[in-house]
């Protein structure tokens, strides 16, 4: 894991086409924007973990191929 250091108006850069930037600290919270292209999905943690939960909940077994046999 990389740790950086930033001040309120600093930014990092992703890949070339994503920028993190720090917009505002207040107290224990820091308030972060995300500028990246349309094509890339940007989910808090908690979201993504949520969508991946939902995703494997309704996915459907692969059928066995045991049972397809005769």
């Amino acid at each position: 894991m990389l740790v950086l250091s930033r001040k309120k108006n600093e930014s990092i850069v992703i890949n070339n086409d994503i920028t993190i930037v720090v917009v505002e600290i207040r107290g224990d919270k820091v308030r972060l924007g995300v500028e990246a292209p349309k094509e890339v999905p940007v989910h808090r943690r908690e979201v993504y973990d949520a969508i991946n939960r939902g995703n494997s909940s309704t996915e459907t077994p692969s059928p066995n191929p045991s049972d397809e046999a005769s």
